[in-house]
């Protein structure tokens, strides 16, 4: 139903939101089309397709986000990477092409850009994470040329690969940034494969310093693939500086700046490293309307959805869910977490829906393949709410394995567009009884 209104909306901090228009009515609504709204979406329309679900999504493309890594790495096309919005969105949801600006769980409702109240029974909440350009000062500015590129942007991932397969040596910088970022992993992969492309060159690689810079102390929050990726750092030569937070890119003098941390997280002091080429890792937090928000982690600066680590479910407003990289669950944002996710959410938001007990739990799997190399990936499994390997295979998953490149780069992508946005079933449930145990 769709009531015509006119009538201004004003939050508490004064900020005047857009004259409401409309007034829509859904039993569920999803704010999100990224991996997990999709996902959860069509899980949700397996169970029942009567339900009467929208999906709130300003994009009209989908984009498959792994897939960037590897465009950075010149394996891919940025086209291999995405598909329109309206051919993975599930039939039966009705999409509202609009970017959500206000929540009010209080009044179970939303608020978009273009004046859309949107009223819900249930409220599932997997908006994706938002890229903070600003907090590296100089960053916006230089990207996309004289050397300064991030994997983190379609925009921008094309142009990694140019200055791979371009570099003629010199200072080659690749950074980690001071806040939890969707695949921990990915500022490792493109720096290993940009290392293969410098040894194939004559010459190239004995002129070039590959620098590694990142705010912890590790390379990897799992200690197993902490301790090989560290054998891979010393084997391939790289320059690890390890509490080190990249505050600002000098285009002028291709400076990059950093602050010294030291175990506590305060600046200590500062350094700077010229560079000819520098791969940005940004920092990542909440969407905006989410941090200023009742559904936010109270007093936490990342503006995560507040949520139950186990059913999912919002801890204050029984009738919101999260997912995905914008909730506050304490694991790696990954596809292949949300690909654990989402069954969860779905059953207990069907639970809820019939007035059951939610007994469905999320146990913290996730996974991401470490590429190191053009032909070797460490299929990186593991339990990230107590650091624990896993392995879907029955292989040990501390190796790096040709065969877990080939599924990285053919595979995983097949399965993410055929079988994850379509709500089936995850494969690694088809081998169970075939699994490694550590």
């Amino acid at each position: 139903m769709v009531i015509s209104t006119i009538k201004p909306v004003e939050i508490s901090d004064k900020v005047t939101l857009p004259t409401v228009t409309k007034t829509l009515n859904y039993q569920i609504v999803i704010i999100g089309a990224g991996a997990a709204g999709i996902t959860t979406a069509s899980l949700l329309f397996n169970q029942n397709h009567f339900l009467d679900i929208a999906i709130i999504d300003p994009s009209d493309k989908h984009y498959y986000q792994p897939g960037w890594t590897l465009t950075g790495g010149g394996v891919f096309q940025i086209e291999d990477t995405v598909r329109n919005q309206r051919d993975v969105i599930p039939q039966d949801a009705t999409w509202i092409k609009d970017k959500v600006i206000h929540l009010d769980p209080d009044h179970n409702q939303v608020l978009t850009q273009a004046g859309f109240l949107v009223r819900y029974d249930y409220l599932i909440v997997c908006p994706g994470i938002q890229i903070d350009w600003h907090l590296i000062s100089g960053l916006k500015e230089a990207l996309g040329k004289e050397g300064v590129t991030t994997n983190y942007s379609p925009r921008y991932a094309p142009y990694t690969w140019e200055l791979i397969r371009n570099f003629k040596g010199g200072n080659a910088l690749f950074t980690f940034p001071n806040t939890p970022i969707k695949c921990g992993g990915a500022p490792q992969k493109v720096m290993y494969m940009a290392d293969d492309t410098f040894r194939l060159k004559w010459g190239v690689r004995q002129r070039t310093n590959v620098m590694f810079f990142s705010p912890g102390n590790r390379m990897f929050s799992v200690p197993e693939y902490s301790h090989l990726l560290e054998n891979v750092i010393k084997e391939r030569e790289i320059n690890v500086q390890f509490r080190h937070n990249l505050k600002a890119i000098i285009a002028e003098t291709k400076t990059a700046l950093f602050d010294i941390l030291d175990n506590n997280g305060n600046v200590i002091d500062q350094v700077s490293y010229p560079y000819d080429m520098i791969h940005v890792a940004p920092p990542q937090s909440a969407p905006d309307f989410i941090k200023h928000s009742p559904l936010a982690v109270p007093n936490n600066p990342y503006g995560w959805v507040d949520i139950d680590a186990y059913t999912l479910q919002h801890k204050r407003y029984p009738n919101v869910f999260s997912l995905g990289d914008a909730s506050s669950l304490p694991t790696s944002k990954t596809a292949a977490a949300i690909r654990k996710q989402a069954p969860v959410v779905a059953k207990n938001l069907l639970a809820l829906m019939a007035s059951k007990p939610l007994i469905s739990q999320y146990d913290g799997y996730t996974c991401c393949p470490l590429i190191t190399g053009y032909d070797r990936t460490i299929m990186a499994e593991f339990n990230g709410y107590n650091t624990t390997v896993i392995s879907s295979f029955p292989l040990n998953p501390v190796k790096e394995r040709a065969i877990m490149w080939t599924m990285k780069v053919t595979a995983l992508p097949w399965i993410y567009w055929n079988r994850m946005l379509t709500g089936d079933r995850f494969e690694g449930e088809y081998i169970k009884f075939m699994q490694w145990k550590k």
